[in-house]
């Protein structure tokens, strides 16, 4: 029994350990602040707090300072934690980084003071959790005016007046010509440009047969499940060989039409493809067996390309039958 009592003494002391006051774990708090004066209305400046605690205390987020508004003149826009070397003390130096950014409208030079805060360290231990604060006092910043507030005295208050800055007269003649000029030239070309595409109203022309029939053929395309319109467009497409040639053009016929417009040259394997499937759906007993041979897609790039060939080659000379 004399040997147990001392033993429950010494448990119970390191019991109660933990629960001692840490505050002696936190060393000096010093706040270094690069600018603290010269500030305007919306300039955004630094400080740099660094605290010292006991090796193994670490600060706790959820005691920093949060990002926002701290008044209704200072924003809390940035903040980093740091820690720094190793104390010859044999504390840890940790370093808070924060931005602020000032929104006081000062009239004349004034002092504000940065609001204290105050942060939470902890050491998790074997036993048990310590912890210890550390107050970050206030720091003074000196914010300026923008601007005076009051003109210089002078004697005669009239000299505070100045006269009215005369307003130069500008002739608007030579800019209205310029405009009328380049809208012109703009009509111009636009016209131009309608001519070479044959768009409405200049569409109806001999030497454009297969611009119109182009149009035509993308206006069936729409309904490319429609026997109907395949055999329109194919018919749309025969009457633009017919109006460029000046004459019916059937598939024997295709050799002697090429030789006559040397522009559609390159197109001479799409025409034939054409005349065969013109054949099987005029004449054929199974029109749809040409539809898949020579679908939709097929027709309308060659009524494009022979569109194109019409605008880059010479303009007929004869407008044909319809």
């Amino acid at each position: 029994m004399r040997l147990r009592a001392p033993l429950t003494a010494a448990a119970l002391a390191a019991s109660l350990l933990p629960a001692l006051p840490a505050a002696a774990q936190i060393g000096t708090v010093t706040v270094r602040s690069p600018r603290p004066f010269g500030l305007f209305l919306g300039d955004r400046f630094g400080a740099t707090v660094e605290i010292e605690a006991a090796d193994g205390f670490v600060p706790q987020a959820a005691s920093l300072p949060k990002a926002g508004p701290l008044t209704y003149w200072l924003d809390l826009t940035g903040l980093s934690v740091a820690a720094g070397p190793l104390l010859p003390n044999g504390n840890r130096l940790w370093r808070l980084s924060l931005a602020y950014q000032t929104f006081y409208a000062a009239l004349d030079v004034r002092r504000l003071d940065i609001p204290a805060f105050t942060v939470t360290f902890a050491s998790d231990s074997a036993r048990a959790t310590t912890s210890a604060t550390a107050e970050v006092p206030t720091w003074p910043i000196l914010v300026s005016p923008l601007r005076e507030i009051q003109p210089p005295p002078v004697a005669d208050p009239v000299d505070y007046l100045r006269p009215e800055s005369p307003v130069p007269r500008r002739d608007p003649g030579p800019a209205r010509a310029l405009a009328w000029a380049f809208a012109a030239l703009g009509l111009a070309g636009l016209a131009l440009l309608a001519r070479d595409r044959a768009w409405w109203p200049l569409h109806r022309r001999p030497a454009r047969a297969f611009a119109a029939a182009a149009r035509q053929v993308r206006r069936l395309a729409a309904r490319p499940e429609d026997e109907a319109a395949y055999r329109a467009a194919l018919l749309a497409l025969h009457r633009g060989l017919d109006r460029t040639d000046g004459r019916r053009v059937m598939g024997e016929d295709l050799a002697d039409f090429l030789g006559r417009h040397p522009a559609y040259g390159a197109l001479a394997q799409p025409l034939g493809r054409f005349f065969a499937a013109s054949r099987a759906a005029f004449f054929g007993r199974d029109p749809a067996a040409a539809r898949r041979a020579w679908p939709f897609p097929d027709l309308v790039a060659t009524a494009r390309r022979l569109a194109a060939a019409e605008r880059a080659g010479p303009p007929a000379g004869n407008g044909g039958t319809p």
